[in-house]
């Protein structure tokens, strides 16, 4: 059979249907033995569905040993084992270490526990590329998914390890996962899926040399046939690995495949010889000190009595398997409570660490943080300091070249000064020197005009007192003296000196005033020097009277009102 758990919570409903009949026939009562066969049935099922639960992983196992006594000892070695490792930096180490302590809680019944230790060691297995490590790993997912009823996870763990061995051509491990997809199709009632893979399994253990492999495999055969209700076939395949075991002296293994023995021996009606192979595998489990094998033998043995109607036998030996199972119970709800216990106190102590550890990392941290600061402070201060001294230099190169520019300006504006002092003491000087010219010259044309008017004069009055024969003569050079004032030659060159002294004066005029005459601006240009009316009148070689008109009519001109002076007018443009 493949495990004790399965034994009594599925095997012994079939016993009870094939043997209550008999019982009645054995014992003079019909009521006892019927009664004998209830307690022997429900009440190991009633206290072993914890603790045999538990235990599940060791029939399937065969490299994961039972219980220990000592888990929460254990436990704290592991744990310490593990943080020794991951202190030296050995990821591959403490991932094995990990890996056992998920073994530990998963054969103490603390599947969360035990699901998150493998799961963390699958992370190292992987990342270090263990290949051979990571199957393991994943073989043992695969059995704690299958205890926790998910078995569609558990063969996808099994199927992924099967593909590692089967690259690393590693038979033993090939044999173990067929096996193990084996037990699933068994489950689901698939038998011929199942035994393909028990097949394969012993194949595999067979080209590998593994012995106690093999036997393990003839015994889930033998499981599988009994299941079928194959009694024959599945006594014949128990007694193979009854064989192997032997060969080997596997007596821990012999104690299951014994009690198999008697199991079908027992359903076959041959209850004397299941009976003695009952008390043999009694006799190996207290050899090698499995408490639940008794537990098992002794039930067995009162099923066997009870059978052959011998029921004080029977309540004595239920009688034990009952008080053996509390005590099973106890001891192991005791160590469940420690090691939860240990777990708590590991996990505490690892917060605790870890706390510590994050405080000085903290503290490590804000004082590289505050020496970062620091430098920075520094830094920033340094880069503050050195731009500033930059910036004052820059300032000081920037005044320099200013003030360089600002002197380099006044110095140029110094000379252009100079030089429009110059220039304008030179303009004055010319305007000077033109004024002067302008009015020797004006002095000279007056003297001229005066000289002539005075020739014209003497020579009118000649022509009065003369000869009448040079009075032609005379008269015909008097006209030249008066067509002499007139010459507007003079005027020309008396104009050009005018308008180099007062610059764009006649334009202006021209802008303010209409048209006008040529002799309109000799007389205007003769108001602007400030000439009197007498020096007027002998430049234009006219009288006061008609100077008077000539003034009367450029007043007009110039649309001046009666009030208005025309000298200041002139003067003002």
């Amino acid at each position: 059979m493949q495990a004790y758990g399965r034994n009594l919570h599925e095997i012994n409903p079939a016993l009870s249907a094939m043997h209550t009949g008999r019982a009645k026939k054995l014992s003079p009562s019909p009521i006892l033995p019927g009664i004998i066969l209830l307690m022997a049935w429900i009440i190991p099922c009633i206290f072993t569905q914890t603790a045999f639960a538990q235990t599940d992983f060791k029939e399937t196992d065969r490299g994961i040993q039972a219980s220990p006594r000592n888990p929460d000892s254990l436990l704290i070695g592991l744990k310490a084992s593990y943080n020794s490792a991951a202190g030296k930096s050995n990821e591959v180490e403490a991932a094995g270490y990990l890996q056992q302590i998920g073994r530990l809680l998963f054969i103490s019944g603390h599947y969360p526990q035990s699901l998150d230790y493998l799961l963390q060691a699958e992370k190292i297995f992987r990342s270090q590329d263990q290949k051979k490590m990571l199957a393991m790993n994943l073989n043992m997912l695969g059995e704690l998914y299958y205890r926790t009823r998910r078995p569609q996870l558990a063969r996808k763990q099994y199927d992924e390890a099967l593909v590692i061995y089967q690259n690393l051509k590693h038979e033993s491990g090939k044999a173990e996962i067929y096996g193990r997809i084996g037990h699933l199709y068994e489950k689901r009632e698939m038998y011929d899926s199942a035994f393909h893979f028990q097949r394969q399994a012993l194949q595999s253990y067979q080209l590998d040399r593994h012995t106690d492999g093999a036997a393990k495999i003839y015994e889930n055969i033998g499981s599988i046939y009994e299941d079928l209700e194959k009694y024959d076939s599945a006594y014949f395949y128990f007694n193979k690995a009854y064989a192997l075991n032997a060969q080997t002296r596997n007596t821990r293994a012999q104690v299951e495949v014994v009690n198999n023995l008697g199991d079908v021996l027992r359903k076959t009606g041959r209850f004397r010889e299941g009976l003695a192979y009952s008390i043999q595998s009694l006799k190996l489990a207290e050899t090698n000190g499995e408490r639940y094998q008794i537990s098992s033998a002794y039930n067995d043995i009162a099923k066997a009595y009870n059978l052959l109607a011998r029921n004080d036998s029977a309540f004595h030996y239920l009688a034990l398997s009952r008080s053996l199972l509390n005590d099973i119970y106890s001891e192991e709800s005791n160590k469940q409570l420690a090691l939860l216990q240990t777990l708590y106190e590991i996990e505490k102590k690892d917060n605790e660490i870890e706390q510590l550890t994050q405080a000085r990392r903290i503290d490590t941290l804000i004082s590289i943080a505050t020496g970062i600061v620091v430098l920075l402070v520094i830094a920033v201060a340094a880069l503050i300091i050195s731009r500033q001294r930059l910036k004052i230099r820059n300032e000081q190169k920037l005044r320099a070249q200013h003030k360089q520019v600002y002197e380099a300006k006044n110095q140029l504006m110094e000379v252009e000064l100079k030089n429009k002092k110059l220039e304008e003491e030179h303009l004055k000087q010319q305007l000077e020197t033109k004024t002067q010219e302008l009015s020797s010259y004006t002095l000279h044309v007056i003297r001229k005009n005066q000289l002539l008017e005075d020739l014209r004069t003497r020579l009118d009055e000649m022509i009065r007192d003369d000869k009448r024969d040079q009075r032609k003569q005379i008269k015909a050079l008097s006209e030249q003296i008066g067509e002499g004032l007139q010459d507007d030659q003079h005027w020309e060159e008396f104009r050009g000196i005018f308008e180099q002294v007062h610059q764009s004066f006649f334009d202006r005029l021209q802008q303010q005033t209409g048209p006008l005459t040529a002799n309109d601006l000799r007389l205007i240009a003769l108001i602007k020097m400030n000439l009197t009316s007498t020096d007027i009148a002998t430049l234009l070689g006219i009288s006061q009277d008609s100077l008077r008109v000539i003034r009367h009519r450029l007043r007009k001109k110039l649309n001046l009102a009666a009030g208005d002076n025309l000298s200041a007018y002139i003067q003002s443009i």
